[in-house]
């Protein structure tokens, strides 16, 4: 598994910790210095079955300047929500739990880090890791 982490933020803290308690292997994206590219954050939209809007931080500084709140919200805008967000890293929710399966979970509430959790330990799912290093 894999986290998209801004080191500042409390609620990767807590998912952090309660991966760590449920002793899940997992690696650490520092999105902020390593901001995706736009067909990363297109492929974890996919995984997560979400438009660019659903994971987007329209109250963030960055995107009130650039009136987000008010952008369509169709597939033609897509592309523009996925380069504000990738010029502007800080506009993406957090965290991001990227799973082995293959599919992905915002993981803001402790529900959704348990289901990561679930699905880690799922039959057949992938063995423990414990590779927290950031890279």
């Amino acid at each position: 598994m894999e986290i998209w982490n801004n080191p500042s933020c409390s609620k990767c803290a807590a998912a952090r910790s309660a991966l760590d308690e449920a002793g899940v292997g997992y690696g650490v994206r520092p999105y902020l210095d390593r901001p995706p590219s736009a067909a990363e954050l297109t492929e974890v939209l996919r995984r997560l079955g979400a438009r660019p809007w659903d994971v987007c931080r329209t109250q963030e500084p960055a995107a009130v300047a650039l009136g987000m709140a008010d952008w369509l919200r169709d597939e033609a805008a897509e592309p523009r929500w996925i380069d504000a967000m990738v010029a502007a890293p800080e506009l993406i929710q957090r965290p991001l739990l990227l799973l082995d399966d293959g599919s992905a979970l915002v993981g803001r509430t402790p529900e959704a880090v348990a289901e990561a959790v679930r699905r880690h330990a799922a039959p057949g799912g992938p063995g423990e890791r414990n590779d927290h290093a950031e890279g």
